[in-house]
């Protein structure tokens, strides 16, 4: 994740990035982020992805895109990249 939100915050286009739950090195990544909200906990994860108007959630851990983060997020209208659950399944 952390190699993840270092590329994202590459892009003229991104102004911070938020991690879910983060870790030690990007706490310390200048633009990020740590959210204290466990990578299972969908309903949560959605409500900070509307309540702070996340233009993208891009999805590192293989156990939400199994468990359907993907298609819970596009049923809410929300921007989100990875595999919906079938797909992830196949994996």
């Amino acid at each position: 994740e952390h190699a993840l939100a270092w590329k994202c915050l590459q892009s003229p286009l991104v102004e911070k990035v938020f991690v879910a739950p983060g870790n030690a090195g990007t706490a310390i990544e200048e633009g990020v982020e740590n959210v204290d909200i466990g990578v299972m906990d969908f309903a949560a994860l959605k409500n900070f992805a509307e309540t702070n108007d996340i233009g993208l959630t891009i999805v590192g851990p293989e156990a939400p895109l199994v468990d359907g983060i993907v298609d819970l997020f596009e049923s809410a209208g929300l921007k989100i990249f990875g595999p919906r659950k079938g797909a992830a399944q196949l994996e």
